[in-house]
């Protein structure tokens, strides 16, 4: 899954597209390296980031799903929002799945996917972009991680959701401790039998540890996909589609 922000103040420059030109500069990239996924976003969910209105957001999103959808017309595309609204007009516009940070906090979303009979990415987090680094105080990471899982997907189930991706949320409240104790147990959620999708693309947990920055933080991010594969990872989000790409070859190879 390949990384298209259409955000000013993403926390990894690589990933921005502000003008057309850029943007299907982007587009074009990934496509040639082989995603099998666009993820569209125009909300950033850096922490601290900036709010911005619904109407802003589908402002930003839209156009880009129609430039993907006219660079590559069969291309899956994704849309990266916590809301129902933005998710709608996305899918009205030619998106085929939703990416949901907040794992439903807007009351309208799971019923939205419920409706359009899309995929639907399920992630963890608290609170919100503004508030999730205040928000990591767990007794027990990974079985609180799984019973909001539990809990939703039998929400999801239940309004008929048949095709749903779980995401462990990493760098969304949690610690660079927590997030590495999440990698470690991730093969735990195979328990839910439903793929797994990863997020770990130059986040602050791989720079952060190496003293470096987003920009210098590729090599870390192949080595913890790497990890995330080994432990049954189904999808990657990433910036780098090329790495990844050669990151699940390597891996299949080592691992038919």
């Amino acid at each position: 899954m390949g990384i298209l922000n259409v955000t000013p103040d993403s926390f990894y420059d690589g990933s921005q597209s502000n003008s057309n030109e850029s943007l299907s500069s982007r587009l074009q990239q990934m496509i040639n390296e082989g995603a099998d996924i666009i993820d569209i976003g125009g909300y950033s969910s850096r922490p601290g980031a900036d709010d911005i209105s619904t109407r802003e957001e589908i402002k930003r999103v839209i156009p880009a799903i129609e430039m993907a959808k006219s660079h590559a017309p069969d291309l899956p595309l994704s849309i990266d929002t916590f809301r129902a609204q933005v998710a709608n007009a996305a899918l009205d516009s030619g998106v085929d799945m939703v990416n949901d940070i907040s794992g439903g906090q807007d009351s309208l979303m799971f019923q939205t996917v419920a409706d359009r009979g899309v995929p639907y990415v399920l992630m963890h987090m608290r609170g919100c972009p503004q508030t999730m680094t205040d928000q990591t105080n767990y007794e027990n990471l990974i079985t609180e991680v799984m019973k909001y899982f539990v809990i939703r997907i039998e929400q999801l189930t239940n309004l008929g959701v048949k095709d749903i991706l779980v995401d462990p949320g990493f760098g969304f409240a949690k610690s660079t401790e927590q997030n590495y104790v999440l990698l470690k147990n991730l093969g735990y959620f195979k328990e839910l039998n439903i793929p797994l999708l990863v997020g770990l693309s130059r986040k602050s947990m791989i720079y952060k540890t190496l003293k470096t920055s987003a920009n210098e933080a590729l090599a870390g991010t192949c080595v913890l996909n790497a990890i995330a594969l080994m432990n049954g990872a189904s999808v990657l989000r990433v910036h780098d589609v090329r790495a990844a790409r050669e990151t699940v070859t390597l891996f299949k190879q080592t691992y038919p």
